[in-house]
């Protein structure tokens, strides 16, 4: 892959697998917060996996729509938009009645500073949002951050280990967890709770930031020491699965790679493909925020695409100077402040 066209293209491929959950799939599908990192590739994803199988859905999908020309781009993919304020509820309740909603709607960065803001999008918007559609099925895009830190020989915390989140994003976070379960029990909304972390592609993601501190001599804080990640493709394709998963009380998934990824390893391997002596800060910690994803993997089957080969593949983009989002991870945190 050398163009983000490439990049696109290859994230929008649906396996078999999800070519025949979609075919078992009942109604639409809506994606609320579709203009993140992992919205409209995750709506293309679905568009082409619901013509391989023949069926006839719509994909909607609701942003601010605030910059870009992302939302045109998404309708000339044929998917039917709605530039919308979630946080209004006369906007929200205008949105079309869809029968399986993913909720990608949140804010994690900024947090420090706007936190009121953080509780109203994690905690108090997917109350109206489960009111708004108790008659569909819904899959709650959460995140790792709702676990504690473990240590690392222990092979990750699992969906039964309980949460202790640190700091406000992961608080709020846990918050939108139990306001959508709440309204699961009072309408009998089936849900999945999807916890995922680090989602993974060429323009962002923990691989990509140790990448470019490797090329440009930066010192890379191994403090936290150790990661999960998962390719956005595999992460997306879960995601929509998981439509065919909702129960209640909420199934919940940890969504990431199978594998804990030691930092320095990764880095080293970066610095023989770049032909660059990685430059290391700090000590490895003995905890670090991991999630155990054995579960997912059960159920949807591990992913399809490699640690080695999305080293591989960072590392050439990286050498091309190819397209890069600004938007950090913040991997090393370990007190929860965004």
């Amino acid at each position: 892959m050398k163009t983000v066209q490439e990049l696109e293209a290859k994230l929008a491929q649906p396996s078999e697998a999800l070519i025949n959950d979609m075919a078992n799939l009942e109604g639409d599908i809506m994606l609320l917060g579709i203009g993140g990192k992992m919205g409209p590739s995750l709506a293309r994803l679905a568009m082409n996996a619901i013509k391989e199988a023949g069926v006839d859905k719509k994909v909607y999908g609701a942003s601010r729509f605030s910059s870009g020309g992302l939302r045109e781009e998404l309708e000339g993919d044929g998917v039917k938009t709605f530039a919308v304020d979630l946080l209004d509820d006369e906007q929200l309740r205008g949105l079309p009645d869809v029968k399986n909603i993913i909720y990608m709607a949140g804010n994690k960065f900024g947090t420090t500073g706007n936190e009121h803001f953080t509780w109203a999008m994690n905690s108090y918007l997917p109350g109206r949002v489960a009111e708004k559609y108790r008659d569909s099925r819904i899959v709650v895009f959460s995140t790792g951050n709702v676990y504690p830190i473990t240590p690392v020989h222990q092979g990750g915390a699992t969906e039964s280990t309980p949460p202790a989140s640190v700091g406000e994003y992961g608080q709020s976070s846990l918050g939108r967890e139990r306001v959508f379960t709440y309204f699961s029990h009072k309408y009998n909304i089936p849900m999945a709770i999807y916890r995922l972390n680090y989602a993974i592609d060429m323009r962002y993601g923990v691989l990509l930031e140790i990448a470019k501190s490797v090329k440009s001599g930066k010192p890379i804080d191994i403090t936290m020491g150790h990661a999960n990640v998962i390719w956005q493709g595999d992460a997306n394709e879960i995601a929509i699965r998981c439509l065919n998963h909702c129960s209640t009380p909420p199934a919940v998934f940890n969504v990431t790679g199978p594998e804990t990824l030691s930092l320095r390893w990764v880095a080293n391997e970066f610095g023989s493909r770049l032909g660059v002596e990685p430059i290391f800060e700090g000590r490895e910690s003995d905890t670090a925020l991991l999630s155990n994803s054995s579960k997912a993997s059960r159920t949807f089957g591990y992913p399809k695409v490699s640690v080695l080969q999305m080293i591989d593949w960072i590392a050439e983009w990286v050498e091309a100077d190819g397209h890069t989002w600004n938007k950090p991870t913040h991997f090393q945190e370990r007190e929860g402040k965004f």
